[in-house]
């Protein structure tokens, strides 16, 4: 058994501290977003900090989730990461696979995904690009100008050299094809790959901000970001409001919260059950002898 000596021990609470104290900092503004989003008026206006309320009260959910503006900015929100990440991960995984691969001019494909690595065309030609081709207004503004990621594909690629070559050799030599191999021995080999990437694409698409600012101008088509924006930035609660009015809304400031909320709630919710593929070692074994 390793001998541990008082300065081990010493260092080990010390670690346990910071982790703690840090662990603390990180839950206490969840905690206080949460606890302001179920408060009352008269709790909200007299205490100075809220931990936890005396009094729950559902009445900032009722106000946002009882408009259609929110509710269409969550399923834009929604539709534009499952199909962006869909995307992103089929044109960045495919890409990578034959930049994995010698071939004629690899280095030249290569040096063009370092290139836009570095170097970027900068906010006002994206844009030009942009409308020219008709995407303003439209989802799409959104997902293709980031369809792959120069740093995933690198990486992705990387990933890709790593797997066995016998295991391409054995599949060729009984028929199958480049695709059949790809689709049916590559992919499932590399889903702790997707899940993580799949899951850096996820959180870009949902907490898509300043590329929407920039591409759309119509409020229907807004994503949660651009809406949260309006409600907490600008301190605009009344553009939740379509038909409805309530005559004793909320405070405002519970309102932001439990928008705040409810717009981080499904990336919470997704996260645990990607997490279990990030460590995976899935080719351990897959190849003997």
């Amino acid at each position: 058994m390793l001998h541990r000596t008082w300065l081990d021990r010493v260092t080990d609470w010390i670690n346990i501290a910071v982790l703690l104290f840090i662990s603390i900092a990180m839950i206490i503004p969840f905690l206080y977003i949460f606890s302001v989003s179920f408060s009352s008026m008269e709790e909200y206006l007299s205490s100075d900090f809220i931990l936890w309320p005396k009094v729950w009260v559902t009445g900032a959910y009722e106000y946002i989730l009882a408009n259609d503006k929110f509710i269409k900015s969550v399923f834009v929100t929604i539709l534009i990461t499952t199909v962006g990440t869909l995307l992103n991960l089929a044109f960045t995984s495919t890409m990578a696979y034959g930049l994995s691969k010698k071939f004629y001019g690899q280095r030249l494909f290569l040096f063009m995904v370092l290139f836009t690595f570095l170097f970027s065309a900068g906010i006002i030609p994206t844009y030009l690009v942009v409308k020219e081709t008709g995407l303003l207004n439209t989802i799409w503004a959104l997902i293709i100008p980031v369809l792959i990621s120069p740093w995933n594909l690198i990486v992705f690629s990387q990933f890709f050299k790593s797997i066995p070559e016998e295991l391409n050799e054995a599949a060729l030599i009984d028929g199958a094809g480049e695709l059949r191999v790809f689709w049916s021995i590559i992919l499932p080999l590399s889903k702790p790959a997707l899940a993580t990437f799949g899951l850096f694409y996820a959180v870009t698409h949902w907490n898509s901000y300043f590329t929407g600012i920039l591409y759309i101008s119509n409020p229907n088509l807004w994503p949660i970001q651009l809406l949260l924006r309006q409600i907490v930035v600008i301190n605009d609660t009344s553009s939740l409001i379509t038909e409805q009015v309530l005559t004793d809304p909320p405070p405002a400031e519970t309102i932001q919260m439990a928008a705040i909320l409810l717009a981080t709630l499904p990336i919470l919710i997704v996260y645990p059950f990607l997490q279990k593929h990030f460590a995976k070692g899935v080719m351990i074994g897959s190849v003997k002898g």
